[in-house]
């Protein structure tokens, strides 16, 4: 199967901007930069697959695949790496510039729920890790860097800290799908299963949140008593 231009051609059929497959066939590499922007420098882009888009792309990346695509591994990564870091940084000046105004104007629970997991995080951790930790967490990773800038972390103590975790999420995953599928043959038959469990283990961290905010939901009373 010959290898998919950076650009593919939009295939007729609709697009499913949640489904990874679906992105990957329709748009190439060149879609994974503009999820990845999305995702982690504009609020709006929270529910975008970005784990699972980059699993998914490694995976597609082996020749002789029986996808939907086969991509090139140099420009997958090269557009992973764009994608994240770039939109981490216009996530950044967004957030110097009004982020805080702009989530208070948001009626969506999982963002304003993500905004404070993600400042949680700053606090328990401090800046550089809390902003590498943050690329492994689902909608965290969207909240986190214009809460970044609306707290006032210093400028470049976040390029340092999320040029780093940028590098290690996108690389880490793509390079994850790539190595599953060299080593298993007709890996790729189970696309939609292996999708399905990288999203299940990237919202593992949120679920383990959740139960901890309810238990301490839960003792709070018993504690003031």
């Amino acid at each position: 199967m010959a290898v998919a231009p950076l650009f593919a051609a939009a295939a007729p059929q609709a697009v499913n901007v949640l489904d990874a497959g679906s992105l990957l066939a329709s748009f190439g590499a060149l879609g994974i930069a503009v999820v990845l922007f999305a995702e982690t420098g504009l609020l709006v882009g929270f529910l975008l697959p970005g784990d699972s888009l980059l699993f998914t792309a490694g995976l597609l990346c082996v020749p002789g695949g029986n996808g939907p695509v086969t991509l090139s591994l140099p420009q997958v990564l090269v557009c992973s790496v764009v994608g994240a870091l770039v939109g981490a940084q216009v996530g950044y000046w967004i957030g110097r510039r009004g982020g805080r105004a702009l989530l208070a104007r948001s009626r969506s629970r999982k963002l304003h729920e993500g905004a404070a997991r993600a400042e949680e995080l700053l606090a328990k951790y401090g800046h550089a890790k809390a902003i590498v930790l943050a690329r492994f967490v689902p909608i965290v990773r969207t909240v986190l860097n214009p809460l970044a800038g609306a707290l006032g972390v210093p400028a470049s103590v976040f390029a340092l800290w999320q040029v780093i975790g940028g590098l290690v999420w996108t690389c880490a995953l793509v390079l994850g799908g790539y190595a599953l599928g060299s080593s298993v043959p007709n890996i790729d038959r189970y696309l939609l299963p292996l999708v399905a469990l990288v999203v299940a283990v990237s919202l593992i961290p949120v679920a383990l949140e959740i139960l901890r905010a309810r238990r301490s939901r839960t003792a709070a009373p018993e504690d003031v008593s």
